[in-house]
């Protein structure tokens, strides 16, 4: 492969353009005045509590018993641990073919990104299990909270919950096919799909994170009272589990900081469903029976809905900013219905902002923008010798595709791109979402009064530099004309 002859920090990559990224920064897809914010809203897990990798590994072991035990399973699966890393939230599984796979934002499968099993599926195959196509037509995708529909066979997975189920799917189908054995991957799925159920439902989940929480929410929360703002909690978490978290956290006062606390809310039903009342939980944790007329500061509620909510409570509109990490469950109705203002918790960003500000990164990506530039002119050019240096250029532009993948993960590279394209997730992220980040204690660098600004990125018929010098700061990057000499 034929690099440029230029090293970091010569005139490709100007100075410091690798240190603009801070896995502590706030990223604004719309702009937002927190002045004009008064009502905080929080999802609990994932949001206010952060769980380290270490609940993949339990949540995939257990499951992997259940489905030994219970579904039966053969007992040579139990030969296989839990592989950190293997796969990324985000992801699209084909139900039928026992495929994972990476899908871009406009619904193509990106090539080298198709795993059956644990082992990678050669493009020509992919091609031939979709038609002759990497499209994958949208009626055949799953719901828009991420649910199997009558129909669809392939599901997005977009909790962080669901990578430990889906390296259990991928392990089970390895196993499957590299012992020849003959199985309803339909079954596999289906079964796979209650065993990551019953760990929730049984509670061992609850049990094991309550070793494995952070104390970094509480100066959040401070700050925000001590500011005048009203907080309020929406988890489908059970109460005993939210309750013994946040002690943990912030102490056996954790309720005054809340003007409002719900727990079991079942969302993505919460939002969507106007039929669940309200209900009490008293000191013991059980249910009461009388009718919600007002919420209580310090009270507990279990069910109910949004539009009870909204009605009981006043908070409507771009004063309310709810924070979740489930862009469907969490933050879709609330933004598109509601007009709430939403942040999503990434936490996958730090490892990705890490990545994307080292100087390998950088180069790569320059050079893979100036390369592309290249073959985009030189494609007029009909001789044998400019064909020649054309495939030469798409070889290594492939090249350098597959090496600025394997920096974030070499299967299935970063949760944001497809290459080129923004993934499915990205794309839901930046609509489902006003701003982004990689944890809560990220507001502690912002002022309440800060206004989070979007940057504006030319569209395509706008750019007259290449949209990712925007983005990775590289605006020195010579044109055209300037970069035939490296070569």
């Amino acid at each position: 492969m034929i690099f440029p002859s230029v090293l970091p920090g010569s005139d490709l990559i100007p100075p410091g353009a690798c240190n603009l990224l801070n896995s502590s920064t706030i990223y604004a897809n719309n702009e937002v005045n927190l002045a004009e914010v008064d009502i905080y809203g929080f999802d609990y897990d994932y949001t206010l509590a952060l769980y380290s990798n270490a609940l993949n590994t339990m949540i995939y072991n257990t499951a992997r018993s259940f489905l030994i035990e219970h579904f039966k399973y053969p007992e040579e699966i139990s030969k296989y641990d839990y592989i950190p890393n293997f796969a990324a939230r985000g992801l699209h599984y084909d139900i039928q073919k026992g495929l994972l796979m990476k899908i871009d934002a406009f619904h193509y499968i990106q090539p080298g990104t198709v795993y059956r099993g644990l082992s990678p599926v050669p493009d020509e195959e992919v091609l031939e299990f979709f038609g002759g196509t990497y499209h994958v037509p949208l009626q055949q995708d799953s719901g828009f909270y991420g649910k199997v529909r009558m129909g669809p066979k392939v599901k997005q997975f977009m909790d962080i919950f669901s990578i430990p189920e889906m390296t259990l799917l991928a392990v089970a189908n390895d196993f499957f096919i590299t012992n020849d054995i003959e199985y309803d991957p339909v079954h596999l799925f289906k079964d796979v799909s209650e065993a990551i159920g019953m760990v929730h439902l049984k509670g061992y989940m609850y049990k094991w994170v309550m070793q494995d929480l952070g104390d970094e929410t509480e100066a959040v929360l401070n700050r925000l009272v001590n500011q005048g703002k009203k907080l309020f909690l929406i988890t489908n978490s059970p109460f005993s589990f939210v309750d013994k978290g946040m002690i943990h956290m912030v102490g056996k006062n954790w309720r005054d900081f809340f003007d409002v606390i719900i727990v079991g809310a079942d969302k993505p039903h919460f939002f969507t469903d106007c039929i669940k009342p309200f209900r009490l939980l008293d000191g013991n944790g059980d249910l009461r029976w009388e009718k919600i007329k007002n919420f209580e500061k310090g009270k507990i509620y279990k069910q109910g809905n949004l539009f009870d909510f909204l009605r009981l409570t006043g908070w409507r509109g771009s004063k309310v900013l709810y924070f979740g990490d489930h862009l469907y469950s969490d933050l879709a109705d609330l933004m598109l219905r509601h007009g709430w203002r939403t942040a999503a918790i990434v936490p996958e960003l730090e490892q990705e902002t890490k990545v994307v500000s080292t100087d390998r990164y950088a180069l790569n990506l320059t050079w893979l923008q100036a390369l592309t530039g290249l073959m985009e002119r030189l494609q007029t050019h009909r001789d044998q010798d400019s064909k020649q240096v054309f495939q030469e250029w798409q070889k290594e532009r492939e090249e350098l595709r597959v090496m600025t993948k394997n920096l974030f993960n070499p299967q299935f590279g970063s949760i944001f791109r497809t290459c080129h394209n923004p993934t499915y997730f990205s794309r839901r992220l930046c609509r489902f979402s006003d701003i982004y980040m990689a944890s809560l204690s990220c507001l502690l660098n912002y002022d309440v009064l800060h206004t989070f600004f979007p940057r504006r990125t030319p569209l395509q018929h706008e750019a007259p530099l290449w949209m990712d010098q925007l983005c990775t700061g590289c605006i020195k990057t010579p044109f055209l004309e300037e970069m035939s000499h490296i070569r």
